[in-house]
Parts: C-alpha cells; structure tokens; sequence
C-alpha cells in the first residue's frame, strides 16, 4: 500500500519563502504524475502544480512565477518551492501520486501566511 507524508508546512510572512516535500513509502511500481492541491478556508480542493513523468510541470495561474515543483524519480519525491508567499496563499497543501490510474493523497500540510 502506498503512504504519502508531507513536511515542510507552517507559518511564514508575506513575501517569504516555504519549501514542501512529499515522499512516498510502500511498492511504486510507476509515478504517472505527481503534484499538489490546496485547500483554501471554505473552499474546495484545487489544483496547484502538477509534474508529469517526462518533468513537465503545470502550474495554477495564481502561482505561476511564483512556486516551482520538482521531483526525484529516484526517491520518488516532489517538492514544491514556493516564494513570494501571499496572504492568499494560505491553506492546508495536498500531495498527490498517480500510480497506475490511481491516485493517492497526503495528510495535508497547513501553511499560514500571515504577518
């Protein structure tokens, strides 16, 4: 079985910098695709940034610029270097893994952008 574990969260002022690392535990036979969600107060779940097998990534429009993601296929982690942080930006961050047309997901990671 496949257990995702997010660190890296937390509280940061604006225009500051937080990095977030998912890695991945149990048999990983192929990562199709990887990425993240967040989940802003009161709204639902969105996509962030996604980066596929190749290492193409996607960003959302309110982050390009802004965060960057990458991944190891060796160790089978993604990270997500967001600088600039804003206000908005707060929410609880969800990685996710696609592994053979399934997808799975982190606990989630509160980051806080406050001052």
């Amino acid at each position: 079985q496949v257990q995702l574990v997010e660190s890296g969260g937390g509280l940061v002022q604006p225009g500051g910098s937080l990095r977030l690392s998912c890695a991945a535990s149990g048999s990983i036979p192929n990562i199709q695709n990887m990425g993240w969600y967040r989940q802003l107060p009161g709204k639902e779940r969105g996509l962030v940034a996604r980066i596929l097998s190749s290492g193409s990534p996607y960003y959302a429009d309110s982050v390009k610029g802004r965060f960057t993601i990458s991944r190891n296929n060796a160790k089978n982690t993604v990270d997500l270097q967001m600088n600039s942080l804003k206000a908005e930006d707060t929410a609880v961050y969800y990685c996710y893994y696609v592994i053979e047309m399934r997808t799975y997901w982190g606990q989630g990671t509160q980051v806080t952008v406050s001052s």
